[in-house]
């Protein structure tokens, strides 16, 4: 009888929540959550500017990276193991932490997670051995991988249903605004010794000097109302608490009553275990997601990361692929902002599987071209699509599973593109040395047509509650 109480008393908050009209106090809050999640941007990205620094001192040396050198035999001795240890970092963060979301709370995880890498990545920046720098590295990754898990559930959770899609698609605007700016600092800041410390030093410590200020700033963020629904009858009148408030705000801004909420079906089920992601009911939407997730991050960092260097391979000379792939980067947060417009439009799986096919398409095209205007038309365009692609997914995955195991599902389909990227860079490597861009095309390409097989086996979920996706 209770647990029927809980289910009644979650689903009218999911109720009052989605009736809600669009509202700068409900904005304010995905705005303020999505701050957060610039730091998994700005600590992936960061990596390919600081390499050229610390790879100068000598800290990627055997004698530097102490047990970690015998990796040599794995083709990731040197930076490499610094690469390995961020993946590695983001994977244990979503497949085993991801979940601690589900137990503790969103708002709790995504401060305690924010902190964590703020005094983890500080701590990194002052190391002097390539083994401690690797060591820092993955731990600070750790946090990073919790983040996104729960910003993505975090979100989902808060935004009404018929604004979801632009929600992600802003939360990632904002987040890849930080991709050219970590270029221009890196090129403002190279050669010189700010503070008396090596640039690719205060490159770092930027990121942990940020999370200072978006951490005093999360103070205005409330916990879910929907997970505090699903958790006792205290955190049920908490609940309670934040929606009537949000709701005089809103009212407050709009001037008008707000329309009734609209009746929805409970979402039943108990306090949730990662094991119910590989139940009857939730198996299928497991496997697609993790094997999406597997293929998506070939293009999307496999093109990202590698860019520089495919565009020589064209026949660009180094100087000038720096400077074009300055130019494709600068068009990143360009691809979530144009995502605005139909976010809310057009079915989550058709804006995907229409971002791949065009990543497809286009990689192909990149490999058979040599004129620079052509590379870099072509580069912005699959960074556009890639990024299209990327907020819709966000917003898919957490559409799929219900509040009780949310962030853990999220955390264990998610966790496998991280494993994934690390090892689609090294089968970039080899592609590009055997068999040059056109094989690293076709293993794109592949990989973007895996995504889009998977995709268009998951259910629709545009305009729906997140109640009734997963009733």
């Amino acid at each position: 009888m209770q647990d029927r109480m809980q289910d009644r008393t979650a689903a009218t908050i999911a109720a009052r929540l989605d009736r809600l009209p669009p509202s700068r106090a409900v904005w304010t809050i995905i705005v303020l959550i999505s701050l957060g999640g610039i730091f998994e941007f700005y600590d992936l990205f960061f990596t390919g500017y600081v390499a050229p620094g610390m790879v100068g001192e000598g800290l990627f040396k055997p004698e530097s990276l102490g047990f970690l050198a015998g990796l040599s035999v794995l083709k990731v001795a040197g930076f490499g193991t610094f690469v390995f240890a961020t993946f590695a970092g983001l994977w244990v963060g979503a497949l085993l932490f991801g979940q601690i979301a589900d137990k503790f709370g969103r708002r709790a995880v995504f401060t305690g997670a924010l902190l964590w890498y703020m005094v983890c990545t500080a701590i990194m920046a002052f190391q002097t051995s390539g083994l401690a720098l690797d060591i820092w590295r993955f731990i600070a990754g750790i946090g990073i991988g919790v983040e996104l898990v729960t910003i993505d559930t975090f979100i989902s959770e808060l935004i009404p249903r018929g604004e979801r899609g632009k929600a992600f698609a802003v939360n990632q605007f904002i987040t890849f605004l930080v991709v050219p700016l970590i270029a221009f600092l890196a090129y403002a800041m190279k050669g010189a010794k700010p503070f008396g410390l090596d640039y690719w030093r205060v490159l770092i410590l930027i990121g942990s000097v940020g999370a200072v200020v978006v951490f005093a700033l999360q103070r205005g963020i409330p916990e879910s109302p929907r997970w505090l629904a699903r958790h006792g009858r205290m955190a049920e009148a908490e609940a309670e608490a934040i929606v009537a408030g949000i709701e005089r705000r809103v009212a407050a801004e709009t001037g008008h009553p707000l329309p009734p909420p609209q009746p929805a079906a409970p979402e039943e089920g108990g306090a949730g275990s990662i094991m119910e992601i590989f139940g009857d009911e939730y198996l299928r939407r497991t496997i697609i997601l993790s094997v999406f997730n597997m293929a998506q991050v070939i293009g999307f960092y496999g093109f990202a990361a590698w860019v520089p260097t495919l565009l020589i391979h064209r026949g660009i000379t180094v100087t000038h692929s720096l400077e074009y792939a300055f130019i494709i980067a600068i068009a990143n947060p360009f691809g979530p902002l144009l995502g605005t417009v139909f976010a809310d439009r057009i079915e989550r799986k058709t804006q995907i599987i229409g971002a791949l096919v065009i990543m497809a398409v286009v990689i192909g095209l990149f490999a058979q071209s040599s004129a620079p205007p052509v590379l870099i038309a072509l580069g912005v365009l699959f960074t556009l699509a890639s990024n299209v692609m990327s907020f819709a997914y966000h917003g898919y995955q957490p559409e799929l599973y219900p509040t009780r195991i949310r962030a853990r599902a999220v955390g264990f389909v998610y966790s496998w593109s991280r494993l994934a990227a690390a090892f689609a860079g090294l089968a970039i490597g080899v592609l590009l040395a055997r068999y040059g861009v056109p094989g690293v095309a076709v293993f794109i390409g592949i990989a973007m047509l895996v995504g889009i097989a998977m995709i268009a086996l998951g259910p629709s979920t545009r305009g729906l509650a997140l109640e009734q996706i997963n009733h």
